[in-house]
């Protein structure tokens, strides 16, 4: 009977392994009642009953005694942290979160309850980093796999980059960038569509004029302040974060020329001539900052015939 009631605690869902794929991960927390009285025990299930059936007030409750009880475990702040969060009171789910991740870096399910409650309120983990223990390699790698799960790429992206590369990380990356990727192709046909409109003789007359100054390879301050006053208007446009690359290479500020590069080289869609002309500019962004290595992989990036 009592492992038929546990049952009723274990959070099915599929987890991302970075290294193998999709596992089914069935655990949501591990808990021996042994060391539980008897009194903990009958709020501890009526509270996961409560929570079964939605009345969520009720499961609060059963929750705050078994906290009054035990207040040092973690599971029953976890367990709080996820009543709040369905009873939709976002502040509490991650006070108690909060607690649930403190006791227990490492346990992904503690993590996840906590970024849910933070997306609720419109906000990320990266705004809470002193109040949880964030030099904790595991808490970073699982909080990765969660944001990309939530399909907040970027933020997951920002903490991968605070992680030494493994093999678990690069596939979790891979699986990032073609997310992002595909978001940016629907952003870009929108946009497309959106230029057919009077707005898109605007966009021809800056590439037009952008064009121009980059054929006279001269006044890179100019091209700078047309390049930046376009991407203003037109974010999207990859040729536009060409062009801000060039005019940034022409200045000799060359890891913002490399980020506006590679930044084009995520928007283009279906442009080998532009592709070709963006991998010789990273090549000689890379050559310039004494990087052969990554020049000559530009360089051989570069498709003949275009």
């Amino acid at each position: 009977m009592l492992l038929l009631i546990l049952g009723a605690t274990l959070a099915p869902g599929i987890v991302l392994s970075q290294e193998e794929g999709p596992i089914t991960e069935e655990e949501s927390a591990e808990v021996s009642f042994e060391e539980y009285s008897d009194e903990f025990q009958q709020y501890f299930f009526e509270g996961l009953k409560q929570k079964g059936i939605q009345n969520y007030d009720k499961a609060i409750n059963a929750f705050l005694k078994c906290k009054n009880l035990e207040p040092e475990k973690e599971v029953v702040s976890f367990e709080l942290a996820k009543s709040y969060l369905l009873d939709k009171q976002y502040i509490n789910a991650q006070e108690y979160a909060q607690e649930a991740v403190l006791e227990d870096p490492e346990n992904y399910w503690y993590a996840n309850t906590l970024a849910e409650s933070l997306q609720a309120q419109n906000t990320t983990v990266s705004t809470i980093k002193e109040q949880i223990p964030w030099n904790n390699r595991e808490l970073k790698s699982n909080l990765a796999t969660i944001y990309y799960e939530l399909g907040n790429y970027q933020e997951a992206k920002s903490i991968l980059l605070e992680l030494e590369k493994t093999v678990k990380t690069e596939y979790l990356q891979s699986k990032i960038n073609d997310s992002i990727a595909k978001q940016r192709t629907i952003t870009n046909k929108i946009d497309i569509s959106e230029n057919k409109s009077g707005d898109a003789g605007d966009l021809g007359a800056f590439e037009k004029r952008i064009q121009d100054l980059i054929n006279a390879s001269r006044d890179a301050k100019t091209l700078l302040e047309l390049t930046e006053e376009a991407l203003e208007k037109y974010p999207l446009q990859p040729f536009l974060y060409y062009a801000n690359g060039v005019a940034l290479k022409m200045g000799n500020t060359l890891n913002e020329a490399k980020e506006a590069l590679e930044t084009a080289l995520d928007y283009l869609i279906d442009d080998p001539v532009l592709e070709n002309k963006i991998y010789k500019e990273l090549s000689e962004v890379y050559g310039a900052m004494g990087n052969t290595e990554k020049a000559n992989e530009y360089l051989n990036k570069v498709k003949p015939g275009f």
